[in-house]
């Protein structure tokens, strides 16, 4: 290293900018570690502030509209301040109220009184929500100013692989901690908690917002990164009329749409149905983890696909030249395959593996399209990627509460009372999923349409434009 602190010139690029990946990675999996539990957590959640989990939808309804609200401001905040201040306050924010979470439903020392109750417990939601906006448009903007454009697709491949890997293991880590573990729900939310404090002490120690200002990056590795690209400004200026008059902004953000409000069925609601509407197919603990290693399988398989959609679209690209359809072509495809597989689990409700082998290829070819729809934000959004991400987000996430919420309404009408384990729970008729996974298939329908309209060589600023 120089006397200036940074690396000295030696011809070859450093390779710091893997590292930073890896940093964005783990933040990716803590991020869906800290969601993917509503899946596991939301019946022991419920008793706790003495709701039944039916009711469980306005949790996720209003934790989804936070975080769709906010994305904006946080992905404004990061294009001004830099990702490394933005992504240090979303996770400390975050973080404490996944924390608070754990106290939902416990009275005051000595008495009676539940300070943590339903209300308190959506409104807490709502704040965790808030705080964990903007986290992955902040993730865009630091593959943005890391990585060289014609390996950002992979890139963002590799962070939504991570971010499934994490998501779908939650259900078997949670099942190993608590179900089995004997950890509480509770416990079990401080020590997630705890995990992002300790992510927080890296982070401030290694990223930097440029390569440039990183003591470990040389030169070399910085103009790398940095070939055909704009010189940055650490405040530039947004051009939030462009942003919003550009029909490209809003295709992307229906597209977006799209996903979050299909998607997160297989996050937040599979593994609960597949405790109840097979647990009477298993025997056991080891019965247990299968039903938990099922619910999780949607977003492990994701992975492949986060990862294999990368690869094709920048693949395609660098073969081609041509960036609309290296960007559409994978997403047109995963959509129409994800609206098939839906279906079909439709008509297969009452055997297990047919059910979750059907919703498992959802999750594969549904996140097909996640590396190009971002890659895309960034595409179009160049120096302004954080904004244009955190705008694609905001509206994907209010698809994601809307998605919620008609579907917990959908299944809360069809539910009736089902002996489990020799207890009478309530649980979902088989014509609540074959309603909600119609749905899904028609919106997907429409999903495959709004590529039509994404065109990620027009980008916002049209001095930056280039064939």
């Amino acid at each position: 290293m120089s006397l200036n602190g940074h690396a000295p010139a030696s011809g070859a690029p450093t390779r710091v900018r893997f590292s930073i990946l890896g940093l964005l990675c783990l933040l990716a999996m803590i991020t869906y570690l800290d969601r993917a539990m509503y899946g596991s957590a939301k019946g022991d959640m419920m008793a706790a502030v003495g709701q039944p989990v039916s009711q469980f939808f306005w949790v996720l309804t209003f934790f989804q509209l936070a975080y769709a609200l906010f994305e904006i401001p946080a992905g404004w905040m990061g294009d001004t301040f830099g990702p490394r201040k933005t992504l240090l306050r979303i996770v400390v924010w975050w973080s404490l109220f996944v924390g608070l979470t754990g106290f939902a439903g416990m009275a005051l020392p000595g008495g009676e009184v539940v300070v943590i109750g339903f209300v308190v417990l959506v409104g807490m939601q709502f704040l965790f929500g808030m705080g964990e906006a903007g986290a992955f448009p902040n993730i865009a903007k630091s593959i943005y100013n890391w990585f060289p454009e014609d390996k950002r697709g992979s890139a963002k491949g590799v962070i939504w692989m991570a971010a499934r890997l994490m998501g779908g293991l939650t259900p078997f880590v949670w099942a190993l901690m608590v179900t089995i573990g004997g950890l509480s729900w509770r416990q079990a939310l401080w020590v997630f908690a705890g995990v992002a404090a300790l992510w927080c002490v890296a982070f401030v120690w290694w990223f930097r917002d440029h390569p440039e200002q990183h003591p470990a990056a040389n030169a070399e590795e910085a103009a790398l990164i940095n070939a055909g690209k704009a010189a940055h400004t650490d405040q530039p200026r947004v051009p939030w009329r462009n942003i919003f008059r550009s029909r490209n902004v809003w295709a992307l953000c229906l597209m977006y749409t799209v996903t979050n409000f299909n998607w997160y069925f297989l996050m937040y609601y599979l593994p609960g149905a597949l405790r109840d509407q097979f647990r009477d197919q298993v025997s056991g603990n080891t019965g247990i983890l299968l039903l938990a290693l099922l619910g999780g399988a949607p977003l492990l398989v994701g992975m492949g696909g986060c990862f294999l959609g990368g690869v094709l679209s920048d693949r395609y690209i660098r073969r081609t030249g041509d960036r609309v359809w290296g960007r559409r072509l994978f997403g047109m495809l995963g959509y129409g395959l994800a609206a098939v597989c839906y279906l079909t689990a439709a008509f297969f409700t009452e055997n297990l593996w047919v059910f979750a082998g059907c919703l498992i290829l959802v999750g594969f070819t549904n996140d097909l399209i996640m590396a190009p729809s971002w890659a895309c934000a960034q595409d179009i959004g160049r120096r302004y990627s954080a904004t244009v991400s955190g705008a694609m987000n905001m509206v994907g996430n209010l698809g994601a509460a809307l998605g919620n919420f008609v579907s917990g309404l959908i299944l809360a009408a069809y539910t009736a009372p089902k002996l489990i384990d020799g207890k009478e729970k309530l649980v979902v008729e088989s014509t609540g999923y074959v309603v909600c996974f119609t749905l899904f298939a028609a919106v997907y329908a429409l999903g495959v349409v709004s590529w039509v309209f994404i065109d990620p060589t027009k980008p916002i600023d049209v001095a930056e434009e280039r064939a």
